[in-house]
């Protein structure tokens, strides 16, 4: 299902799905649901580093399936809100929000269960997966117990960036793949030269997604460039788009500190260090096409490298990256199951080039996504993809 609000920026993101469970009143949902994602940045403690926060209270589970392609697309958290106002029916409640998580069960760093309107024993009970309020008008500590939550999905992030970013040359890597794919590559041999190679390219290209995410740019570039180079030599299409496309973001990222998503790329204003030199780089030729593996940082929690001298050594200049954009959508367009993708790098181009104030570019880029061919439509459906478009 294509999200027409997607950005470059989004890129960065941890994905987080709130919902209801049971009958709660939507004036009740939405009221906390507001003051939830109101949280939607978080400085890492002893770090110069910076989380970023995607709510959504919709969230199709089939997009989930395409969270090893591209790590934002994964949900990673989920907070689930329910009334419950008796203790005895309290353990059934508890069993909905179980079974609510084996929704997005393969993906899950942690999940909280926020339940309003129960009092008494069971709701003095001091637990990190639930936190109890008497109503929806008195819950003080929403927004503390939010960025608790964050936190514990940056540890599981974290550990899992510097789990795949050791250099495991003598362990077989997994091959990556997107849910089209699997039925492919059964009875490949997975002890040839080629084989290895397209398993370390997709794995390298999911290390910088998680380094992006981690709040280390200048080590996401490094990955992705990598990557690039890897896949293009075994002429992996689509991962290869998706590693242009990593590279398209982290770079977008680098340039435009103020987002390109309209009033909510505002949020990253203050993202830091990222501003302060960005008036001196809108120019041509400042990328230098140089990989630079030395640049990527030993310890996970130091301050990122991207802050240090030569950080744009591996960053696209405004113009590449449209250049980039166009590559990476021609691989995409080879794929009829890859419809969804190409389609939001589409309009995810168009935000740049918007910025950019290239307005004839960004009509070419729309006009080519008006011909992507998606699955089936529902007519509401057509009808909402050219309306925005």
């Amino acid at each position: 299902v294509p999200d027409y609000m997607q950005c470059a920026e989004d890129h960065q993101t941890l994905l987080v799905v709130v919902q209801p469970d049971g009958i709660v009143p939507e004036e009740s949902f939405f009221k906390i649901y507001k003051r939830i994602s109101t949280v939607s940045q978080i400085n890492v403690r002893d770090s110069q580093r910076v989380l970023y926060i995607r709510y959504r209270h919709h969230y199709p589970p089939e997009n989930n399936e395409w969270g090893d392609f591209q790590t934002h697309r994964k949900v990673v958290g989920l907070i689930t809100i329910t009334d419950c106002s008796s203790g005895k029916d309290w353990p059934q409640t508890f069993e909905r929000f179980h079974l609510h998580k084996e929704i997005y069960g393969s993906t899950l760093y942690d999940s909280r269960l926020f339940v309003f309107g129960l009092q008494g024993e069971i709701a003095e009970q001091t637990r990190t997966d639930v936190a109890f309020y008497p109503s929806y008008d008195e819950c003080e500590n929403v927004e503390k117990r939010i960025e608790d939550f964050i936190e514990s999905l940056f540890i599981v992030l974290e550990s899992k960036r510097l789990d795949r970013a050791i250099d495991k040359s003598g362990d077989k890597i997994p091959l990556l793949c997107v849910p089209f794919e699997k039925k492919d590559f059964v009875g490949l041999d997975t002890d040839s030269r080629h084989y290895k190679k397209r398993c370390q390219g997709r794995m390298r290209k999911h290390v910088g997604d998680l380094c992006l995410q981690a709040g280390m740019l200048q080590d996401s570039l490094v990955h992705y460039h990598m990557a690039v180079e890897l896949l293009r030599s075994v002429n992996d299409f689509l991962w290869l788009g998706a590693a242009l496309e990593g590279l398209c973001s982290a770079s977008v990222i680098y340039h435009y500190p103020g987002g390109t998503g309209g009033k909510i790329g505002s949020r990253r204003a203050q993202g830091g260090s990222l501003s302060a030199e960005a008036g001196n780089r809108h120019r041509p030729g400042a990328q230098e096409v140089l990989i630079d593996p030395g640049a990527l940082t030993s310890n996970g929690i130091s301050a990122d490298t991207s802050s240090e001298i030569g950080r744009a050594k591996n960053c696209l200049s405004p113009e590449d990256i449209i250049e980039k954009y166009k590559e990476a959508i021609s691989y995409y367009s080879k794929y009829k199951n890859a419809g969804v993708i190409e389609l939001e790098a589409c309009v995810k181009a168009v935000r740049v080039l918007a910025i950019q104030k290239r307005s004839m570019e960004a009509s070419e880029f729309l006009q080519n996504a008006v011909y992507i061919n998606l699955r089936q439509l529902s007519e509401e459906e057509k009808i909402q993809r050219y309306s925005i478009l």
